[in-house]
Formats: structure tokens, C-alpha cells, sequence
């Protein structure tokens, strides 16, 4: 993060670890799977939405509220923020990036939500839709706040309670969105 993915060299890396370039080559083929590795390491430390429970008996709005705030949590991390800040400004000369953080992060989250929500859309409890789609659009509803304005530095201090008010307001709207047609 210090140095940006095109500032880092392996050598810097093998001689900040203490170890010879040859021994980081042989666990690591190229600097890209270092950081997918790197990824990997940020999304078993930090991925607390990844372990929040997803109960399909459960009330989804209490569900949802959860997972929300847990989302919202993890991606107002300081680590989790350089880390956006870093792939978006390499972006330009190393595309690939964007898809090993989206592959290892926000990827797996959806996958786990869809599969909830599919759940719930063959019980009923919501409308039938791609649930994938749904999935995208929850998490979407919960960085629509102060996230935007956090991850480009228009923003210098997240309010949690307004980060609570916001998650309430994409359960909400969720909700209102995916509720059975029989409500509606």
C-alpha cells in the first residue's frame, strides 16, 4: 500500500521480509499472485460480512441490517480504503488488479448474498428476480452514502450513526423493491 502495486518491486519485498528474491519467487510466480496473496490475507482478516450469518428462517430485514452494517464496517476500514485507493489509482496501467480484488472480495460476498436471497425467493419471503442481480444492488443501497465521499477523501471522518441510518435506509428500500408481488 505504501508503495503502489507499480512502485513495488519483489526484491524490496523478498529484502523487507529478510528473505532472498529466489525464495519469494518460489512461492509467489509473479508479482500479481503476491498481491492476489496480499488480497487473500485482507479478506480473512477484515471480511467480517463474509462470516455474518445468513439464517433463510430468519427475519431478512434483521438479517440484512446485520450483514449491512458489517459490510459497511469492513469496507470503512482504513486498510480496506487504501486498498480500493490503490487498485483505482493503478488501474490505468495495470487493469488486471481490479479483477483479483473483485475475484477475492466483493465477488465472494455476492455470491454468499445471492444464494441467501435465492432462498428466500423460492420460499416466497421475496419476489422472484435474479438473485445475483439482487445481491449486487443490496450492497450497492449501502455504499450509497458516505462510503463514496470516505473513499475519495471528500469525507475525512465516518458518523456511524448516520452509517446506521443509511444501512436502515437500504433495508428499506430493499425490501420495498424485492417484496413479494402479493404485497405489493
Amino acid at each position: 500500500m505504501r508503495d503502489g502495486y507499480g512502485g513495488t518491486a519483489m526484491s524490496s519485498v523478498a529484502a523487507e521480509v529478510g528473505g532472498s528474491k529466489t525464495t519469494l519467487w518460489s512461492y509467489f510466480p509473479s508479482k500479481q499472485d503476491l498481491f492476489a496473496a496480499v488480497i487473500d490475507d485482507m479478506v480473512d482478516r477484515y471480511g467480517e460480512a463474509l462470516r455474518v450469518p445468513l439464517p433463510p428462517e430468519g427475519d431478512p430485514a434483521e438479517t440484512m441490517r446485520a450483514l449491512g452494517r458489517s459490510l459497511m464496517a469492513t469496507l470503512m476500514r482504513p486498510q480496506i480504503i487504501a486498498l480500493h485507493r490503490m487498485v483505482t489509482g493503478e488501474a490505468g496501467r495495470f487493469p488486471e488488479l481490479g479483477g483479483v480484488l473483485f475475484e477475492r472480495g466483493p465477488a465472494r460476498g455476492h455470491a454468499r448474498v445471492s444464494s441467501w436471497l435465492a432462498q428466500l425467493m423460492e420460499r416466497g419471503v421475496l419476489r422472484s428476480a435474479d438473485p445475483l442481480t439482487a445481491a449486487k444492488q443490496f450492497v450497492a443501497l449501502c455504499q450509497a452514502g458516505q462510503f463514496q465521499k470516505y473513499l475519495i477523501g471528500a469525507l475525512k471522518r465516518v458518523n456511524k450513526a448516520e452509517l446506521d441510518a443509511e444501512v436502515e435506509a437500504a433495508v428499506d428500500t430493499f425490501l420495498r423493491a424485492y417484496a413479494p408481488e402479493s404485497v405489493v
